[in-house]
């Protein structure tokens, strides 16, 4: 187990506020009970930071979840930027008990990078895709993968969600699995996948899923029609 170099500032914050308020409780068991709320607070914040090692399963052609998670929902949608096209979209909802860390589904070269300022909707709400602030980038998979495969992940804020964090911009390559980024405090991951490219979505709707871990889609085969650029 590790610990997101993120974390750090905030831990240190959080350690700051709580020992100067436990310092002004007065002595007895107010203290003690003070010590006791600052010590939970004190490691959940720390849980929320962990960086559990995952090891990805499956081979190349398997897209692997970019977020810890429940599969929220699994939807044919638009997506005109990137893909142009038709595409299938894994929304990931994240609680504020899991790991919150993003990771790469596949290997491969960003393309597209773009912000998205909005709202912080609940990121349960049906319409947070397009009302909320976001961060997406698109990666241009590997040849070993699908020469030309356009693949489009997001983060997305949330009620709680205030703070996106994305290490990586347009030029950038990315390892299968690889951390780019996290999302803190309760949020929602999206993956994109062009029709254009014959796949098989391997998760279901509330289904628990892992990030950098849990196979979500298996390409059938790497050859497939290239989507229009």
């Amino acid at each position: 187990m590790t610990f997101a170099r993120w974390g750090i500032p905030t831990l240190f914050w959080v350690t700051l506020v709580l020992g100067w308020g436990v310092w002004l409780l007065p002595d007895g068991i107010v203290r003690w009970c003070g010590i006791a709320v600052a010590a939970f607070c004190w490691l959940f914040t720390l849980a929320f930071f962990r960086n559990p090692l995952r090891k990805p399963q499956g081979d190349e052609r398997c897209l692997i979840a970019p977020a810890d998670g429940v599969v929220a929902d699994i939807t044919e949608v638009d997506e005109p930027d990137f893909i142009r096209g038709r595409a299938m979209r894994i929304g990931i909802f994240l609680s504020v008990f899991d790991v919150h860390v993003n990771r790469s589904p596949v290997a491969g070269d960003i393309a597209y990078a773009k912000y998205t300022p909005g709202k912080f909707l609940d990121a349960r709400h049906p319409d947070v895709s397009h009302e909320n602030e976001a961060n997406t980038i698109g990666i241009l998979a590997s040849d070993s993968v699908a020469s030309g495969l356009k693949l489009l992940v997001r983060q997305l804020s949330g009620l709680i969600a205030r703070r996106i964090i994305c290490t990586h911009g347009v030029g950038d390559k990315l390892a299968r699995g690889e951390l780019y980024g996290m999302i803190k405090f309760g949020s929602r991951t999206e993956v994109w996948v062009p029709l254009t490219y014959p796949h098989t979505v391997k998760v279901q709707v509330g289904q628990k899923v892992k990030c950098g871990e849990t196979v979500i889609v298996e390409l059938r085969h790497a050859t497939a029609e290239k989507p229009a650029s």
